[in-house]
């Protein structure tokens, strides 16, 4: 079975492309997903959240807002919550992965936003970047509810730049070309990971 890390900065249109893996038969992990869940209402983290930052729930789950300024006051808080949700993280994808060799899956996809930051692409057979032109990025994330320019500054200083994850991937996939374009380039790219 090939895993396929799939990653891209905010606003590339990772999520829409893993979408087209799943259309293809790939079963998805998605690492903010498997987050959110232990975010929600009686999930895994909250007790722990609850613990160390208590203003940061909100009827028995994470208030991300919250959370966030946490983080941004002080990187050490990062480093703490990191701690604990990554591991936990890992623990999901092994459990995904061994349900997805189970049912006869012949490739999956780890959809993980900060894969080349993590280390992420060392436990993958093939990375691809989903990349768009940065004023094709900046529209699609100025488009999201609450979003501000600092908070979309902020973001993407935490992330690779884009040309460096482009260098680093295996295959790239072009989201501003449409998306018949970008579907025939995801067809394109599971064959070729699948006969390699």
């Amino acid at each position: 079975m090939k895993i396929i890390g799939l990653t891209g900065s905010i606003g590339m249109g990772k999520s829409t492309t893993a979408q087209m893996f799943a259309e293809l038969g790939c079963p998805v992990f998605d690492a903010d997903a498997a987050v959110h869940e232990m975010y929600a209402e009686g999930g895994r983290a909250v007790p722990l959240i609850r613990a160390v930052f208590p203003d940061a729930i909100k009827d028995d789950a994470v208030d991300r807002t919250r959370l966030g300024d946490h983080m941004r006051a002080d990187p050490l808080n990062l480093k703490v919550l990191e701690s604990f949700i990554h591991p936990w993280v890992g623990e999901m994808r092994q459990a995904f992965l061994t349900q997805s060799a189970k049912a006869g899956a012949k490739a999956v996809v780890f959809d993980v936003p900060l894969l080349f930051e993590t280390g992420g692409d060392k436990s993958v057979d093939a990375t691809v970047v989903v990349s768009a032109a940065p004023e094709v990025q900046r529209e699609r994330v100025m488009a999201r509810p609450g979003m501000t320019e600092a908070l979309f500054e902020m973001i993407l200083s935490k992330q690779m730049p884009d040309a460096e994850k482009r260098k680093r991937a295996d295959y790239i996939v072009r989201s501003d070309a449409g998306l018949e374009a970008a579907r025939t380039q995801v067809a394109e790219i599971l064959d070729q990971i699948l006969h390699t």
